[in-house]
C-alpha cells in the first residue's frame, strides 16, 4: 500500500548544513514515495521522482519526452543549460538533449565518433600536460588562492576550447555568459539574452570553419552539407556549455568535498589507486546536474504510480544518487566505494555524451592537485564557502584555498 505524504508545493531543493547532501524534504520524500505528486506553485500538478530504480527506469523510457514545444509548462525548475519553458516552443535547432528521436538520433550521432573511448584515451596525455600545466601556474601564486578560477575553470575551459576549436583567448565572452544563461532566478528575457550573445559569438565561429575548415570537432561538423548553420551553432553552444561549466563545478566542489572529508582525503593521498573509484564516487555523492525534467507522451507505469499523458516529471538525480536502497550509507563520501551505476551522467539515450572526457578530466585535476599541493586547505571556514544554490548547475563560486609547504 502506498504511503500518504503531503504533496510539495513547489520543488523542494533548499539544502541544509550540509551543502553535499539533497535537500532534506527531497530524501523524506524518496523514502516515503519515491514517485510523488508534485504541486506547482501555479497549482498545476505533475510528479517528482526521486527513486534510483524509478528514475533509471524513466530515464531509459523515450514515452517521456525531452521536447520543449509538446505543451510543457508550469516547470518550477529549470533544466540545466535549457531556457525555463513558460509556453510551448519551438525547438531550438541543434540543442539535440531537448530533442526526441529519430531527431535526437540523427544529431547525436554525428557526435558519436567525436568522444569514443579510444579517442579519449588518446587524448589522456594532453590532458596530463595542459592540468599540470595550469597547476603550475597556480604554484607560481602567492596563497590564498581562488581554487575556481586558477584551476577548476581554466583546466575543462581550455581542453574543450582545443577539441572545438573555439579561441581560448575567447574564454571571458563564453565563460561570462554561460554563468549568465545558467542563473536560475533571472527573468526569460535575461537568459535569451546571455543564450543569444553565445550563439552571435559561435555563429561566426562556425561560418568561419564551414568555410576553411580545421582539425577540430566543429570542422568535422561543418563539413556535413545535411547539418544547417542553425543545428550547427546549437550542437557548439552545447558542447561548449556542457564541456567546461560541468567539469569545472566538479573538479571544484569535489576539492571542497575532500577537504571537508580529511579522512577521506588521507585515503586518496595514501593509495593514489583508489582514483577512479574515487572519481565516479565523487559524481555520484555530488551531481552536480541534478534536476531535469521530461513530459509524459501518454499514461505510462512507474514506480507504482500512473503518470498520465501531459503531465510534467521531475527528476533528482541526486536523490537517486542517494537512495539507500541502491548505494549502502549513501550520504557517507567513501573513496572506497564502487559507485558504477550512478546516474550523474544520465541514462538511456540522453546519457551524457562527454562522460569519458570528463572522467579523465576529473582524474587527472585530482591526482595533479593532491600530489602537487600536498597541504593544500581552505583558506576560509566551509560556511564561509559561496555554494552556486542559485545556478542550474550546482558548485561553488569560489573556492579560497592555502598550503603550508611549497608546491611540488
Amino acid at each position: 500500500m502506498t504511503q500518504t505524504v503531503p504533496v510539495p508545493h513547489g520543488l523542494p531543493m533548499d539544502r541544509d548544513a550540509n551543502p553535499f547532501d539533497p535537500p532534506r524534504e527531497i530524501t523524506r520524500l524518496r523514502a516515503a514515495r519515491p514517485v510523488s505528486p508534485l504541486v506547482f506553485p501555479d497549482g498545476h500538478e505533475g510528479w517528482l521522482v526521486t527513486g534510483y530504480d524509478a528514475v533509471r527506469q524513466l530515464m531509459a523510457d523515450t514515452r517521456f519526452s525531452s521536447r520543449l514545444d509538446l505543451g510543457v509548462v508550469h516547470v518550477p525548475y529549470e533544466t540545466p543549460g535549457m531556457p525555463v519553458p513558460t509556453e510551448p516552443s519551438p525547438q531550438i535547432p541543434g540543442v539535440f538533449i531537448a530533442m526526441d528521436p529519430p531527431d535526437h538520433t540523427r544529431l547525436r550521432r554525428r557526435l558519436t565518433g567525436a568522444f569514443t573511448v579510444k579517442r579519449m584515451k588518446q587524448l589522456e596525455e594532453h590532458i596530463v600536460e595542459v592540468t599540470e600545466r595550469q597547476l603550475d601556474a597556480m604554484a607560481r601564486l602567492a596563497p590564498p588562492v581562488d581554487l575556481v578560477r586558477e584551476f577548476a575553470l581554466p583546466v575543462p575551459s581550455l581542453v574543450i576550447c582545443e577539441l572545438l576549436g573555439v579561441p581560448y583567448e575567447d574564454r571571458d565572452t563564453f565563460q561570462t555568459n554561460s554563468a549568465k544563461f545558467l542563473v536560475k532566478e533571472q527573468t526569460l528575457e535575461e537568459k535569451m539574452a546571455a543564450y543569444g550573445a553565445l550563439t552571435t559569438y559561435l555563429a561566426e565561429l562556425v561560418a568561419s570553419k564551414r568555410a576553411a575548415p580545421g582539425e577540430d570537432i566543429l570542422s568535422d561538423l561543418a563539413r556535413h552539407d545535411d547539418l544547417s548553420l542553425e543545428e550547427l551553432i546549437g550542437i557548439a553552444f552545447l558542447l561548449l556549455l556542457a564541456g567546461h561549466e560541468t567539469t569545472a563545478n566538479m573538479l571544484a566542489l569535489g576539492a571542497f568535498a575532500l577537504l571537508e572529508h580529511p579522512d577521506q582525503l588521507a585515503e586518496l593521498r595514501a593509495h593514489p589507486d583508489l582514483l577512479p573509484d574515487a572519481v565516479e564516487e565523487l559524481l555520484r555523492y555530488l551531481a552536480v546536474g541534478d534536476v531535469f525534467y521530461r513530459y509524459a507522451t501518454e499514461d505510462i507505469e512507474l514506480g507504482g504510480e500512473t503518470i498520465a499523458e501531459g503531465s510534467t516529471v521531475v527528476v533528482s538525480l541526486l536523490a537517486a544518487n542517494h537512495d539507500p536502497r541502491r548505494f549502502e550509507h549513501p550520504d557517507t563520501l567513501d573513496v572506497h566505494r564502487k559507485a558504477r551505476g550512478h546516474l550523474s551522467f544520465g541514462h538511456g539515450v540522453h546519457q551524457c555524451l562527454g562522460q569519458q572526457l570528463a572522467r579523465i578530466e576529473m582524474r587527472a585535476g585530482f591526482a595533479g592537485l593532491l600530489r602537487r599541493f600536498p597541504t593544500l586547505e581552505l583558506a576560509v571556514p566551509a560556511g564561509e564557502v559561496k555554494l552556486r544554490t542559485d545556478m542550474n548547475i550546482y558548485g561553488v563560486h569560489e573556492l579560497p584555498v592555502t598550503w603550508t609547504e611549497p608546491a611540488r
